[in-house]
Protein backbone atom coordinates (compact mmCIF):
# COMPACT_ATOMS: atom_id res chain seq x y z
CA UNK A 1 0.00 0.00 0.00
CA UNK A 2 1.08 3.71 -0.76
CA UNK A 3 0.35 6.49 1.11
CA UNK A 4 1.70 8.95 3.50
CA UNK A 5 1.31 9.09 6.86
CA UNK A 6 -0.62 12.71 6.55
CA UNK A 7 -4.46 11.61 7.12
CA UNK A 8 -6.08 13.90 9.48
CA UNK A 9 -6.50 11.01 12.32
CA UNK A 10 -5.83 13.56 14.60
CA UNK A 11 -9.21 15.60 14.36
CA UNK A 12 -11.87 17.08 11.98
CA UNK A 13 -14.38 14.60 12.39
CA UNK A 14 -15.87 12.37 9.58
CA UNK A 15 -15.22 14.10 6.60
CA UNK A 16 -11.69 14.48 7.24
CA UNK A 17 -11.00 11.00 6.68
CA UNK A 18 -9.73 9.60 3.23
CA UNK A 19 -12.16 6.70 3.14
CA UNK A 20 -15.13 8.72 3.55
CA UNK A 21 -14.07 11.37 1.09
CA UNK A 22 -12.91 8.72 -1.48
CA UNK A 23 -15.81 6.24 -0.93
CA UNK A 24 -18.80 8.29 0.05
CA UNK A 25 -18.95 9.49 -3.10
CA UNK A 26 -18.89 6.25 -5.31
CA UNK A 27 -21.52 4.35 -2.80
CA UNK A 28 -23.65 7.29 -2.84
CA UNK A 29 -23.77 7.93 -6.99
CA UNK A 30 -23.95 4.14 -7.13
CA UNK A 31 -27.37 3.41 -4.79
CA UNK A 32 -28.46 6.85 -6.65
CA UNK A 33 -28.74 5.33 -10.00
CA UNK A 34 -30.48 2.17 -8.66
CA UNK A 35 -32.73 4.29 -7.29
CA UNK A 36 -33.02 6.39 -10.16
CA UNK A 37 -33.98 3.16 -12.48
CA UNK A 38 -36.10 1.87 -10.11
CA UNK A 39 -38.47 4.28 -9.32
CA UNK A 40 -38.57 6.71 -12.66
CA UNK A 41 -41.23 3.87 -13.44
CA UNK A 42 -43.80 5.94 -11.08
CA UNK A 43 -43.29 9.16 -13.10
CA UNK A 44 -43.66 7.58 -16.43
CA UNK A 45 -47.29 5.73 -15.21
CA UNK A 46 -48.41 9.50 -14.25
CA UNK A 47 -46.56 10.93 -17.32
CA UNK A 48 -48.76 8.44 -20.34
CA UNK A 49 -47.63 5.50 -19.89
CA UNK A 50 -50.27 3.91 -17.99
CA UNK A 51 -52.91 5.86 -20.47
CA UNK A 52 -50.76 5.35 -23.98
CA UNK A 53 -50.78 1.06 -22.64
CA UNK A 54 -54.53 1.15 -21.88
CA UNK A 55 -53.09 -0.18 -18.15
CA UNK A 56 -55.75 -1.00 -15.34
CA UNK A 57 -54.74 0.43 -11.67
CA UNK A 58 -54.22 -3.35 -10.79
CA UNK A 59 -52.01 -4.09 -13.89
CA UNK A 60 -49.94 -0.57 -13.07
CA UNK A 61 -49.94 -1.70 -9.46
CA UNK A 62 -48.43 -5.29 -10.73
CA UNK A 63 -46.28 -4.23 -13.12
CA UNK A 64 -44.24 -1.95 -10.56
CA UNK A 65 -44.28 -4.03 -7.96
CA UNK A 66 -42.97 -6.83 -10.24
CA UNK A 67 -39.48 -5.09 -9.58
CA UNK A 68 -39.85 -6.07 -5.74
CA UNK A 69 -40.23 -10.23 -6.26
CA UNK A 70 -37.17 -10.09 -8.15
CA UNK A 71 -35.04 -8.07 -5.80
CA UNK A 72 -36.32 -10.51 -3.31
CA UNK A 73 -35.16 -13.89 -4.61
CA UNK A 74 -31.34 -12.51 -5.21
CA UNK A 75 -30.60 -10.86 -2.18
CA UNK A 76 -28.93 -13.56 -0.06
CA UNK A 77 -27.17 -15.41 -2.75
CA UNK A 78 -26.15 -12.53 -4.14
CA UNK A 79 -24.50 -10.88 -0.80
CA UNK A 80 -22.79 -14.12 -0.06
CA UNK A 81 -21.15 -13.95 -3.07
CA UNK A 82 -19.88 -10.24 -2.77
CA UNK A 83 -19.19 -10.79 1.54
CA UNK A 84 -17.26 -13.97 0.55
CA UNK A 85 -15.31 -13.22 -3.27
CA UNK A 86 -16.04 -9.78 -4.09
CA UNK A 87 -18.24 -6.76 -3.61
CA UNK A 88 -16.23 -4.75 -6.54
CA UNK A 89 -17.30 -7.25 -8.72
CA UNK A 90 -20.97 -8.07 -8.37
CA UNK A 91 -21.89 -3.92 -7.64
CA UNK A 92 -20.39 -3.39 -11.11
CA UNK A 93 -21.86 -6.12 -12.95
CA UNK A 94 -25.21 -5.61 -11.57
CA UNK A 95 -24.99 -1.45 -12.65
CA UNK A 96 -24.03 -2.53 -16.43
CA UNK A 97 -27.21 -5.17 -16.31
CA UNK A 98 -29.38 -2.81 -14.66
CA UNK A 99 -28.68 0.22 -16.99
CA UNK A 100 -29.00 -1.98 -19.76
CA UNK A 101 -32.37 -3.67 -18.61
CA UNK A 102 -33.44 0.30 -17.33
CA UNK A 103 -33.20 1.49 -20.81
CA UNK A 104 -34.97 -1.35 -22.57
CA UNK A 105 -38.18 -0.65 -20.78
CA UNK A 106 -38.26 2.20 -23.28
CA UNK A 107 -38.51 -0.06 -25.89
CA UNK A 108 -41.26 -2.77 -25.03
CA UNK A 109 -45.02 -1.86 -25.34
CA UNK A 110 -47.15 -4.27 -23.59
CA UNK A 111 -47.46 -5.44 -19.62
CA UNK A 112 -46.48 -8.96 -20.73
CA UNK A 113 -43.16 -7.41 -21.92
CA UNK A 114 -42.40 -4.44 -18.81
CA UNK A 115 -43.46 -7.24 -15.90
CA UNK A 116 -40.72 -9.79 -16.56
CA UNK A 117 -37.97 -6.42 -17.49
CA UNK A 118 -39.13 -5.49 -14.06
CA UNK A 119 -38.43 -8.56 -12.71
CA UNK A 120 -35.43 -9.04 -13.99
CA UNK A 121 -34.60 -5.48 -12.78
CA UNK A 122 -35.06 -6.17 -9.78
CA UNK A 123 -33.00 -9.87 -9.78
CA UNK A 124 -29.62 -7.69 -10.80
CA UNK A 125 -30.15 -4.77 -8.18
CA UNK A 126 -30.99 -6.89 -5.30
CA UNK A 127 -27.69 -7.59 -3.64
CA UNK A 128 -25.93 -3.93 -4.42
CA UNK A 129 -27.62 -2.28 -1.14
CA UNK A 130 -26.58 -4.82 1.59
CA UNK A 131 -22.92 -5.66 -0.26
CA UNK A 132 -22.63 -1.55 -0.36
CA UNK A 133 -23.70 -1.88 3.64
CA UNK A 134 -21.09 -5.09 3.94
CA UNK A 135 -18.39 -2.77 1.93
CA UNK A 136 -18.98 0.25 4.39
CA UNK A 137 -18.80 -2.08 7.35
CA UNK A 138 -15.28 -2.75 6.56
CA UNK A 139 -14.03 0.81 5.57
CA UNK A 140 -16.07 2.80 9.08
CA UNK A 141 -15.88 1.67 12.73
CA UNK A 142 -19.18 1.37 14.96
CA UNK A 143 -18.79 5.48 15.60
CA UNK A 144 -19.42 6.54 11.93
CA UNK A 145 -21.27 3.55 10.32
CA UNK A 146 -24.89 5.48 10.95
CA UNK A 147 -23.32 8.45 9.00
CA UNK A 148 -22.29 6.27 6.44
CA UNK A 149 -24.97 4.25 5.84
CA UNK A 150 -27.42 7.40 5.99
CA UNK A 151 -24.87 9.09 2.88
CA UNK A 152 -25.15 5.80 1.07
CA UNK A 153 -28.95 5.42 1.26
CA UNK A 154 -29.25 9.52 0.76
CA UNK A 155 -29.10 8.01 -3.16
CA UNK A 156 -32.72 7.44 -1.98
CA UNK A 157 -34.55 10.58 -1.23
CA UNK A 158 -32.04 12.68 -3.60
CA UNK A 159 -32.40 11.11 -6.37
CA UNK A 160 -36.09 11.35 -5.99
CA UNK A 161 -35.59 15.14 -5.92
CA UNK A 162 -34.33 15.22 -8.83
CA UNK A 163 -35.74 12.51 -10.12
CA UNK A 164 -39.01 13.71 -10.11
CA UNK A 165 -37.83 17.21 -11.35
CA UNK A 166 -36.00 15.72 -14.17
CA UNK A 167 -38.51 12.73 -15.10
CA UNK A 168 -41.34 15.44 -15.42
CA UNK A 169 -39.41 17.51 -17.75
CA UNK A 170 -37.98 14.98 -19.85
CA UNK A 171 -41.69 13.67 -20.38
CA UNK A 172 -42.42 17.37 -21.19
CA UNK A 173 -40.31 17.91 -23.33
CA UNK A 174 -40.07 13.97 -25.13
CA UNK A 175 -42.23 11.16 -23.86
CA UNK A 176 -42.20 8.45 -21.10
CA UNK A 177 -40.09 6.09 -23.64
CA UNK A 178 -37.30 8.54 -24.08
CA UNK A 179 -36.72 9.51 -20.54
CA UNK A 180 -36.54 5.65 -19.83
CA UNK A 181 -34.03 5.62 -22.11
CA UNK A 182 -31.98 8.85 -21.05
CA UNK A 183 -32.23 8.16 -17.17
CA UNK A 184 -30.88 3.58 -18.10
CA UNK A 185 -27.46 5.10 -20.31
CA UNK A 186 -25.57 6.25 -17.31
CA UNK A 187 -25.69 2.98 -15.30
CA UNK A 188 -24.24 1.59 -17.89
CA UNK A 189 -20.91 3.76 -17.87
CA UNK A 190 -21.03 3.90 -14.39
CA UNK A 191 -20.84 0.04 -14.14
CA UNK A 192 -17.64 0.40 -15.67
CA UNK A 193 -16.66 3.40 -13.60
CA UNK A 194 -17.06 1.14 -10.63
CA UNK A 195 -14.81 -1.46 -11.87
CA UNK A 196 -12.10 0.38 -11.23
CA UNK A 197 -12.97 2.94 -8.36
CA UNK A 198 -14.41 0.34 -5.98
CA UNK A 199 -12.11 -1.98 -3.52
CA UNK A 200 -13.07 -4.64 -1.87
CA UNK A 201 -10.70 -3.86 1.23
CA UNK A 202 -8.48 -1.30 2.76
CA UNK A 203 -5.24 -3.24 1.69
CA UNK A 204 -6.11 -2.99 -2.00
CA UNK A 205 -6.33 0.59 -1.49
CA UNK A 206 -3.29 2.85 -2.83
CA UNK A 207 -5.32 5.85 -2.60
CA UNK A 208 -5.42 4.97 1.62
CA UNK A 209 -2.51 6.68 3.89
CA UNK A 210 -0.66 3.54 5.48
CA UNK A 211 -1.33 5.40 8.83
CA UNK A 212 -5.11 5.79 8.51
CA UNK A 213 -4.95 2.03 7.33
CA UNK A 214 -2.75 0.84 10.00
CA UNK A 215 -5.63 2.89 12.72
CA UNK A 216 -8.45 1.78 11.05
CA UNK A 217 -6.85 -2.08 10.74
CA UNK A 218 -6.51 -1.42 14.91
CA UNK A 219 -9.47 -0.17 15.66
CA UNK A 220 -11.67 -2.51 13.77
CA UNK A 221 -9.64 -5.35 15.45
CA UNK A 222 -10.17 -3.70 18.81
CA UNK A 223 -14.32 -3.77 17.89
CA UNK A 224 -14.08 -7.43 17.33
CA UNK A 225 -11.88 -8.63 20.32
CA UNK A 226 -14.04 -5.83 23.01
CA UNK A 227 -17.57 -7.08 21.19
CA UNK A 228 -19.99 -7.82 23.71
CA UNK A 229 -23.66 -9.01 23.02
CA UNK A 230 -26.83 -8.81 25.38
CA UNK A 231 -28.37 -12.00 25.76
CA UNK A 232 -30.78 -13.12 22.99
CA UNK A 233 -30.36 -9.82 21.09
CA UNK A 234 -27.43 -10.43 18.91
CA UNK A 235 -24.94 -13.04 17.54
CA UNK A 236 -21.84 -13.59 18.84
CA UNK A 237 -18.88 -14.87 17.33
CA UNK A 238 -19.05 -18.50 19.14
CA UNK A 239 -22.94 -18.44 18.17
CA UNK A 240 -20.98 -19.01 14.70
CA UNK A 241 -18.24 -20.99 14.82
CA UNK A 242 -14.97 -18.68 14.29
CA UNK A 243 -16.47 -16.92 11.72
CA UNK A 244 -16.59 -13.55 13.50
CA UNK A 245 -13.20 -13.65 15.51
CA UNK A 246 -10.83 -11.31 15.57
CA UNK A 247 -8.38 -12.22 13.22
CA UNK A 248 -10.26 -15.16 11.84
CA UNK A 249 -12.99 -13.22 9.69
CA UNK A 250 -14.73 -15.38 7.97
CA UNK A 251 -14.76 -13.36 4.65
CA UNK A 252 -10.97 -13.29 5.05
CA UNK A 253 -11.21 -9.95 5.27
CA UNK A 254 -7.34 -9.51 6.50
CA UNK A 255 -7.14 -5.80 6.37
CA UNK A 256 -9.89 -5.29 9.11
CA UNK A 257 -8.95 -8.41 11.24
CA UNK A 258 -5.56 -8.77 11.64
CA UNK A 259 -5.44 -12.18 9.13
CA UNK A 260 -4.67 -12.92 5.76
CA UNK A 261 -7.15 -14.04 2.95
CA UNK A 262 -5.10 -17.30 2.65
CA UNK A 263 -4.69 -17.97 6.69
CA UNK A 264 -8.68 -17.11 7.38
CA UNK A 265 -11.36 -19.67 7.65
CA UNK A 266 -14.72 -19.04 5.01
CA UNK A 267 -18.11 -19.34 7.07
CA UNK A 268 -19.46 -22.03 6.52
CA UNK A 269 -23.15 -22.77 5.31
CA UNK A 270 -23.91 -23.64 8.68
CA UNK A 271 -22.91 -20.27 9.88
CA UNK A 272 -24.91 -18.12 7.66
CA UNK A 273 -28.15 -20.55 9.00
CA UNK A 274 -27.82 -19.90 12.32
CA UNK A 275 -27.54 -16.09 11.53
CA UNK A 276 -30.71 -16.62 9.37
CA UNK A 277 -32.61 -18.08 11.69
CA UNK A 278 -31.34 -15.58 14.76
CA UNK A 279 -34.48 -14.13 16.45
CA UNK A 280 -32.88 -10.89 15.85
CA UNK A 281 -32.62 -11.17 12.42
CA UNK A 282 -36.44 -12.75 12.17
CA UNK A 283 -37.76 -9.70 14.14
CA UNK A 284 -35.57 -7.01 12.20
CA UNK A 285 -37.18 -8.98 9.01
CA UNK A 286 -40.73 -8.67 9.87
CA UNK A 287 -40.07 -4.83 11.18
CA UNK A 288 -38.57 -4.36 7.83
CA UNK A 289 -41.65 -5.99 5.53
CA UNK A 290 -44.14 -3.49 7.03
CA UNK A 291 -41.90 -0.15 7.56
CA UNK A 292 -41.43 -0.94 3.33
CA UNK A 293 -44.84 -1.60 2.77
CA UNK A 294 -45.92 2.35 3.99
CA UNK A 295 -42.71 3.58 2.59
CA UNK A 296 -43.03 2.25 -0.89
CA UNK A 297 -46.39 2.79 -1.10
CA UNK A 298 -45.41 6.14 0.29
CA UNK A 299 -42.75 6.64 -2.76
CA UNK A 300 -44.72 5.17 -5.87
CA UNK A 301 -47.89 6.56 -5.59
CA UNK A 302 -46.43 10.02 -3.98
CA UNK A 303 -46.58 11.37 -7.50
CA UNK A 304 -50.02 10.45 -8.42
CA UNK A 305 -51.96 11.49 -4.83
CA UNK A 306 -50.30 14.88 -5.88
CA UNK A 307 -51.25 15.62 -8.79
CA UNK A 308 -54.61 14.29 -8.12
CA UNK A 309 -54.91 16.74 -5.29
CA UNK A 310 -53.28 19.65 -6.50
CA UNK A 311 -54.34 19.69 -9.71
CA UNK A 312 -51.44 20.25 -11.81
CA UNK A 313 -49.68 18.86 -14.76
CA UNK A 314 -46.82 16.86 -14.54
CA UNK A 315 -44.15 19.42 -14.22
CA UNK A 316 -45.71 21.00 -11.20
CA UNK A 317 -46.14 17.79 -9.73
CA UNK A 318 -42.72 16.58 -9.72
CA UNK A 319 -41.67 20.21 -8.60
CA UNK A 320 -44.22 19.74 -5.67
CA UNK A 321 -43.45 15.34 -5.29
CA UNK A 322 -39.74 16.76 -4.67
CA UNK A 323 -40.73 19.01 -1.35
CA UNK A 324 -40.62 15.83 0.88
CA UNK A 325 -37.36 14.29 0.28
CA UNK A 326 -35.71 17.54 0.59
CA UNK A 327 -36.70 18.19 4.15
CA UNK A 328 -35.79 13.80 4.37
CA UNK A 329 -32.23 14.70 3.82
CA UNK A 330 -31.49 17.07 6.67
CA UNK A 331 -33.57 14.45 8.77
CA UNK A 332 -31.24 11.72 7.85
CA UNK A 333 -28.21 13.28 8.62
CA UNK A 334 -28.96 14.87 11.67
CA UNK A 335 -30.81 11.43 13.14
CA UNK A 336 -27.25 9.35 12.41
CA UNK A 337 -25.32 12.00 13.29
CA UNK A 338 -26.83 11.89 16.71
CA UNK A 339 -27.08 8.03 16.90
CA UNK A 340 -23.19 7.79 16.36
CA UNK A 341 -22.23 10.01 18.78
CA UNK A 342 -25.11 8.01 21.73
CA UNK A 343 -24.25 4.62 19.95
CA UNK A 344 -27.68 4.07 20.70
CA UNK A 345 -29.90 3.17 17.43
CA UNK A 346 -33.40 1.23 18.56
CA UNK A 347 -34.35 4.87 19.94
CA UNK A 348 -33.11 6.78 16.17
CA UNK A 349 -35.69 4.30 14.57
CA UNK A 350 -38.72 4.01 16.46
CA UNK A 351 -39.97 7.60 17.38
CA UNK A 352 -39.57 8.75 13.75
CA UNK A 353 -41.79 5.96 12.47
CA UNK A 354 -44.51 6.19 14.78
CA UNK A 355 -44.63 9.74 14.29
CA UNK A 356 -44.88 9.63 10.71
CA UNK A 357 -47.30 6.69 10.52
CA UNK A 358 -49.59 9.05 12.30
CA UNK A 359 -48.56 12.19 9.52
CA UNK A 360 -49.20 10.05 6.92
CA UNK A 361 -53.21 9.38 7.87
CA UNK A 362 -53.54 12.64 8.95
CA UNK A 363 -52.59 13.90 5.37
CA UNK A 364 -55.52 12.15 4.40
CA UNK A 365 -57.65 13.87 6.74
CA UNK A 366 -56.96 17.15 5.78
CA UNK A 367 -59.18 16.51 2.70
CA UNK A 368 -59.35 19.37 -0.23
CA UNK A 369 -57.38 21.48 2.33
CA UNK A 370 -53.87 20.70 0.02
CA UNK A 371 -51.36 23.04 1.77
CA UNK A 372 -52.11 21.45 4.86
CA UNK A 373 -52.44 17.75 3.65
CA UNK A 374 -49.09 18.52 1.76
CA UNK A 375 -47.63 19.42 5.17
CA UNK A 376 -48.29 16.51 6.78
CA UNK A 377 -46.83 14.03 3.77
CA UNK A 378 -43.83 16.23 4.05
CA UNK A 379 -43.71 15.65 7.61
CA UNK A 380 -44.59 11.88 7.21
CA UNK A 381 -42.11 11.47 4.49
CA UNK A 382 -39.07 12.98 6.31
CA UNK A 383 -40.03 10.61 9.56
CA UNK A 384 -39.51 7.51 7.60
CA UNK A 385 -36.48 8.23 6.29
CA UNK A 386 -34.70 9.55 8.97
CA UNK A 387 -34.21 6.21 10.56
CA UNK A 388 -32.58 4.34 7.31
CA UNK A 389 -28.67 5.30 8.95
CA UNK A 390 -28.92 4.08 12.24
CA UNK A 391 -31.29 1.14 11.57
CA UNK A 392 -28.53 -0.79 8.78
CA UNK A 393 -25.66 -0.07 11.48
CA UNK A 394 -27.80 -1.86 13.90
CA UNK A 395 -28.53 -4.98 11.41
CA UNK A 396 -24.80 -4.84 10.28
CA UNK A 397 -23.79 -5.20 14.04
CA UNK A 398 -25.96 -7.63 15.00
CA UNK A 399 -23.50 -10.59 13.70
CA UNK A 400 -19.37 -10.79 13.17
CA UNK A 401 -18.22 -9.57 10.66
CA UNK A 402 -17.72 -12.18 8.66
CA UNK A 403 -21.60 -13.35 8.01
CA UNK A 404 -23.00 -9.39 9.04
CA UNK A 405 -24.14 -9.68 5.18
CA UNK A 406 -26.38 -12.64 5.21
CA UNK A 407 -28.19 -10.34 8.23
CA UNK A 408 -28.42 -7.51 5.92
CA UNK A 409 -29.37 -8.96 3.25
CA UNK A 410 -32.11 -11.86 4.78
CA UNK A 411 -33.93 -8.32 6.60
CA UNK A 412 -33.87 -6.28 2.72
CA UNK A 413 -34.80 -9.13 1.47
CA UNK A 414 -37.97 -9.39 3.57
CA UNK A 415 -38.17 -5.67 3.13
CA UNK A 416 -38.60 -6.09 -0.98
CA UNK A 417 -41.59 -8.53 -0.19
CA UNK A 418 -43.17 -5.39 1.85
CA UNK A 419 -42.15 -3.02 -1.18
CA UNK A 420 -43.61 -5.57 -3.42
CA UNK A 421 -46.99 -5.62 -1.67
CA UNK A 422 -46.97 -2.04 -0.59
CA UNK A 423 -46.54 -1.15 -4.22
CA UNK A 424 -49.01 -3.33 -5.32
CA UNK A 425 -51.87 -3.06 -2.81
CA UNK A 426 -51.83 1.02 -2.27
CA UNK A 427 -51.87 0.81 -5.63
CA UNK A 428 -54.74 -1.53 -6.17
CA UNK A 429 -56.71 -0.23 -3.03
CA UNK A 430 -56.90 3.09 -4.54
CA UNK A 431 -58.53 1.43 -7.80
CA UNK A 432 -61.70 -0.28 -5.24
CA UNK A 433 -64.66 1.49 -3.42
CA UNK A 434 -61.81 1.87 -0.60
CA UNK A 435 -59.93 4.55 -2.19
CA UNK A 436 -57.48 6.88 -0.68
CA UNK A 437 -58.56 6.25 2.77
CA UNK A 438 -58.10 2.39 2.57
CA UNK A 439 -54.55 3.32 0.77
CA UNK A 440 -53.25 5.76 3.38
CA UNK A 441 -54.69 3.88 6.43
CA UNK A 442 -52.65 0.86 4.70
CA UNK A 443 -49.52 2.60 4.79
CA UNK A 444 -50.15 4.08 8.11
CA UNK A 445 -51.14 0.89 9.59
CA UNK A 446 -48.05 -0.55 8.47
CA UNK A 447 -45.40 2.04 8.95
CA UNK A 448 -46.76 2.09 13.02
CA UNK A 449 -46.68 -1.56 13.62
CA UNK A 450 -43.39 -1.30 12.26
CA UNK A 451 -42.40 1.12 14.93
CA UNK A 452 -43.66 -1.29 17.55
CA UNK A 453 -41.67 -4.24 16.66
CA UNK A 454 -38.55 -2.29 17.47
CA UNK A 455 -39.07 -2.79 21.13
CA UNK A 456 -38.89 -7.00 19.80
CA UNK A 457 -34.68 -6.45 19.45
CA UNK A 458 -32.48 -5.54 22.10
CA UNK A 459 -29.30 -4.16 19.96
CA UNK A 460 -25.96 -5.10 21.07
CA UNK A 461 -24.61 -3.10 24.08
CA UNK A 462 -21.68 -0.96 22.65
CA UNK A 463 -18.38 -2.67 24.41
CA UNK A 464 -15.85 -0.23 22.94
CA UNK A 465 -16.42 3.48 21.93
CA UNK A 466 -15.11 3.55 18.43
CA UNK A 467 -15.86 7.25 18.19
CA UNK A 468 -15.26 9.15 14.72
CA UNK A 469 -12.42 9.16 12.24
CA UNK A 470 -10.84 11.71 14.50
CA UNK A 471 -11.06 9.84 17.57
CA UNK A 472 -7.61 8.07 18.81
CA UNK A 473 -7.07 4.71 19.13
CA UNK A 474 -8.99 3.35 21.89
CA UNK A 475 -7.65 1.88 24.79
CA UNK A 476 -8.17 -1.54 23.68
CA UNK A 477 -6.02 -1.64 21.05
CA UNK A 478 -3.33 0.32 22.35
CA UNK A 479 -3.28 -1.19 25.97
CA UNK A 480 -3.45 2.58 27.19
CA UNK A 481 -5.53 5.31 28.02
CA UNK A 482 -7.63 6.72 25.35
CA UNK A 483 -7.27 10.16 24.15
Amino acid sequence: MKGTPSSRLGGGGFWSSTRARYLMPIAFVTYSLAYLDRSNYAIASAGGMAEELNLSAGTDSLIAASFFLGYFFFQIPGTIYAEQRSIRRLVAGSTIAWGVLATAQGLLSSPEQLIPVRFALGVVEGAVLPSLVVLLSRWFTKGERGRANSLLILGNPITVMWLSVLSGWLIEVSDWRMMFIIEGVPSIVWGLVCLRLIKDRPAEARWLPQAEHDKLRADLAAEQRAAVAVPGSALTAADVGRAGEPGTDGAGSGPESGATTADAPRATKSDYARVLRSRPVAVLATQYFFWSFGMYGFVFWLPSIVKQGSGEGIGATGLLSAIPYAFAVVAMMLNSRVSDRSMRRRVAVWPWLGAGAVALYASYLSGSNFPLAMTLLVVAGLCMYAPYGPYFALVSELAPAGVAGAAVAAVNSFGALGSFAGTYLVGWVRGTELGDAGAFGFMAGCTLLSAALMFGVREPRPAVAAGTVSVERTATATGGKRD
